[in-house]
Order: structure tokens, then C-alpha cells, then sequence
């Protein structure tokens, strides 16, 4: 698998993992991963292997995951040299790591799901369900109707149903 492919897989999920460790700091997710990537692509190199070999791919899923958490722990022992025990979270408090690469998964795959919908739709959707605003609020700033609105908001709805991306779209946003 050539390594833009494993970049376009792996790199949303890993940021999403990241920020789990790093209490959402996207900007800080980003850099790891891209470094962690950067990593992988020098460690292939140097070692003579060939990124495009198909079959240690779930070596590099491995690699990555494991890179990118000791990167996180590593950021935060230096940032807070008194903490002793780093693990992952959400809004809910501290979860295992696994947990957090099921929910980094999960979570990349909903984002996929919303950022496939038309514009329109997901800009509606966004608004209702991540900035908290009322149908009649999202009418009147984009100067449409409220039923306009209540039919983006079921189309997004009834896209995220058919993709199994419903029962966790709530807690992503």
C-alpha cells in the first residue's frame, strides 16, 4: 500500500485517537500524526522496506497507533512533568486505550459519513446538531425556511441511518 494510501486511511482516525490524549488540541493531534507518519516513512526507508508492500500493512497500523500514543505521552510528560498516569478520555472521563482507537474509528468514519453530505445539508446539520442552534435560528441566518431546514436536517438524518452512523453521531458532535 503506497503511503498516501495509508495517509488517507489512517490519518483522520489517528488525529481523532490523538486528541483523546491530548483533551481535543487539534492543532497538536495534527503535528503528531504527521510526524508519526513522517516516522514510518523514514523507518521503511532506512530499513530497506518497501512502503507498497501489501503484506505488513497491519504492521503499520500498529507502528502508527503505537508512534502516535507514545508521542502523546511524551507531549504531556513534558508539558506536565508531575502527571502520573496518562490515558486516554472523553467528556465522559478516562477510557482504555483501546477504547479510544475504537472510538477514534468510529468517530473518522461518522466525519466521513457528514462531510460526503451536499453543502447545504451539512452545513444545516452542523449547525443544529455541533453548534447547538435552533431551526428557527439556522433559518433566518441563512435566510431559509424553517421547513427548508427540517428537510436538510431529516436528509442528513436518514443518510447517517443508512450508514450505521447514526447511533454514534451525538457523541461526536
Amino acid at each position: 500500500m503506497l503511503l498516501d494510501a495509508l495517509f488517507k486511511q489512517y490519518y483522520r482516525p489517528l488525529c481523532l485517537y490523538t486528541a483523546h490524549y491530548l483533551n481535543g488540541d487539534i492543532v497538536a493531534s495534527e503535528d503528531i500524526v504527521q510526524d508519526c507518519f513522517v516516522k514510518l516513512w523514514q523507518r521503511d526507508d532506512t530499513e530497506g522496506r518497501n512502503i507498497t508492500d501489501k503484506q505488513n500493512i497491519s504492521d503499520k497500523r500498529a507502528f502508527l497507533y503505537t508512534a502516535v500514543r507514545n508521542a502523546c505521552i511524551d507531549t504531556l510528560r513534558r508539558q506536565h512533568p508531575e502527571m502520573t498516569s496518562i490515558d486516554p478520555s472523553d467528556l465522559e472521563g478516562t477510557i482504555s486505550d483501546e477504547e479510544a482507537v475504537d472510538r477514534s474509528e468510529r468517530e473518522a468514519k461518522v466525519w466521513e459519513i457528514i462531510n460526503g453530505l451536499p453543502d447545504r445539508c451539512r452545513e444545516v446539520f452542523l449547525m443544529a446538531k455541533r453548534d447547538g442552534m435552533t431551526y428557527n435560528e439556522i433559518a433566518e441566518e441563512l435566510d431559509i425556511s424553517v421547513k427548508t431546514v427540517e428537510h436538510q436536517i431529516s436528509k442528513a438524518m436518514k443518510k447517517l441511518k443508512s450508514s450505521r452512523g447514526l447511533q454514534f453521531v451525538l457523541m461526536v458532535i
